[in-house]
């Protein structure tokens, strides 16, 4: 069994907010999977899915973003799944806006909802693969970065997310089919050479 979670904060005045970038990507995987649910388990709404012949639960986490660690820990611990079987869909401020970095264990960055769930799951047990979902910093040097990650995606900037969301998931299926090193090495690489040609561009 596989387990894959979405950060974000529950509610509808938050759905569509840069911090709920991993609720987004994961309605993009139900979706895409044709998963079953949701039910209710551990403060999060839980659906079911079948990947490359492998279960696989999707996660969105109900608690608010910085105490995600008490929906994903108990889930984890109940069904005694390895902390490499879990994969973690959070917004990244240390990212440019849509880029996309899978990542491997590691500090929390400064990321609530990760340092939550390090916290919950234990020491020596956050080896689980990270899928960090670039929001980028605020534009107005006045703007805090709470401000930022809470604001509303514009229309524009939902459309341009799109086809990102599609690559998230492209990512995820790769990483259960157990190619990690072949999904960092195809869309980290991809990213850096988008971020280049943006850069010659401007």
């Amino acid at each position: 069994m596989k387990i894959v979670v979405g950060l974000g904060n529950p509610g509808p005045s938050y759905e569509t907010t840069r911090h709920n970038a991993g609720f987004l990507a994961v309605d993009r995987l139900i979706d895409r999977w044709n998963a079953k649910g949701p039910s209710v388990r551990e403060k999060g709404f839980v659906w079911e899915a079948s990947v490359a012949g492998v279960k696989v639960l999707i996660i969105k986490p109900q608690t608010f973003m910085n105490v995600s660690g008490r929906c994903v820990a108990p889930i984890v611990g109940f069904f005694k799944i390895d902390s490499t079987d879990l994969i973690v869909l959070h917004d990244e401020v240390d990212l440019p806006t849509n880029a996309l970095r899978i990542k491997t264990g590691g500090g929390a960055g400064g990321h609530n909802g990760i340092k939550s769930i390090d916290e919950s799951l234990g020491a020596g047990k956050n080896g689980y693969h990270r899928i960090r979902i670039g929001v980028g910093r605020p534009s107005h040097p006045g703007m805090e970065t709470a401000d930022h990650v809470l604001a509303q995606y514009s229309d524009n900037e939902l459309t341009a997310l799109d086809p990102l969301l599609d690559r998230i998931a492209d990512a995820v299926e790769k990483i259960l089919r157990g190619d990690i090193r072949g999904a960092m090495t195809e869309y980290n690489r991809k990213d850096k050479d988008q971020d280049t040609a943006n850069k010659e561009s401007e």
